[in-house]
């Protein structure tokens, strides 16, 4: 066991990953001998060779066009977008081709790709380098989507992700990469795509999040264990499939929902928890439902001050627990 970074782990489940199947290739911008503009695949050029670490120019399109055909012929491509606000270009390769043909072909040809995708903000990165964009996947039946927010859920994740015949998009919140660390196993592991995990057990409230905002609900659900307030803290890891059995045994124990996330608040992950919670636990509410998520303003702003504002932090997570568990 080790303390690695996110970003560590990430490298390392890739670099495992092409020594066990020499199917596993790399594509994008700057992958290979900078190693990526984060360095999540530095080393990989010099160890692998340029024929599986391949530099694409600024294509977006043409690298996921790449990917995509390379999956069909039986490869496993791992195509990084450099950060998630580039991805647009490439959405019909994504959601109107890659999401589709095994349906099309009832289940003849596989794609199994990974989709690495950097995003989120908190970083000062601006408009076009901070977006979170996982609402338009996991809208989108026939990709899965998975959001870890620590090194070994990535790791783990990652591996999974990377084995699985299905495309798979695999948001990494930026702002972990190198200020959340944790122990990874130094043996062989994978972890199951579509699973959550309870990161606190609670009694009075439950809290479901993803991503950089489950850190802070950990310190919010803290701040009101002092209080008095016993929050469960449940980290949905696979945005598609959901684990609605988790999410349902959860609220059903604390009677109280409040789900967490820095993405838009009108038609995000959480309002589809929401939903289930309300039409599948309804009986065992106690309270109404409370979203603490990001404004609808179109992207992050760039100004600290308006990023501050965007941003959901473990003071406006407690206060919102607060005046939930007030019910």
């Amino acid at each position: 066991m080790a303390v690695k970074s996110v970003i560590e782990a990430v490298r390392e489940a890739i670099r495992e990953e092409m020594e066990r199947d020499s199917k596993v290739f790399v594509i994008g911008e700057d992958v290979g001998i900078r190693g990526g503009v984060f360095l999540a695949t530095q080393g990989l050029a010099e160890e692998f060779g340029n024929n599986r670490v391949i530099d694409a120019p600024l294509a977006e399109a043409s690298i996921m066009g790449i990917a995509l055909g390379a999956a069909f012929r039986g490869m496993r491509p791992i195509p990084e977008v450099q950060f998630s606000d580039f991805v647009w270009p490439s959405v019909n390769q994504l959601i109107g081709e890659a999401a589709r043909t095994c349906y099309g072909t009832n289940g003849a040809v596989p794609v199994p790709m990974v989709i690495r995708m950097p995003y989120g903000g908190g970083i000062r990165g601006g408009l076009f380098h901070s977006q979170n964009v996982e609402t338009h996947f996991f809208h989108t039946p026939g990709l899965k989507v998975v959001a870890p927010c620590t090194p070994y859920d990535a790791k783990g994740l990652l591996k999974s992700a990377i084995r699985d015949n299905n495309p798979v998009v695999f948001l990494e919140h930026k702002k972990t990469y190198r200020l959340v660390r944790g122990e990874v196993p130094d043996e062989e592991y994978t972890l199951p795509i579509g699973k959550a995990d309870v990161k606190r057990q609670g009694s009075n409230l439950t809290v479901v999040s993803y991503g950089l905002t489950l850190h802070y609900c950990l310190e919010a659900a803290e701040e009101l264990a002092a209080e008095g307030v016993d929050v469960e803290v449940l980290d949905l890891r696979t945005l598609s499939p959901l684990d609605t059995a988790t999410i349902l045994e959860s609220v059903k124990k604390t009677g109280r929902l409040a789900v967490v996330h820095e993405d838009n608040i009108t038609g995000g992950v959480g309002a589809e928890v929401a939903a289930l919670a309300a039409g599948q636990a309804f009986e065992y509410l106690d309270a109404p439902i409370a979203r603490i998520c990001g404004p609808d303003v179109p992207t992050m702003p760039f100004a600290q001050t308006l990023e501050d504002a965007y941003m959901p932090t473990s003071d406006k997570i407690a206060e919102g627990l607060r005046r939930l568990a007030a019910y």
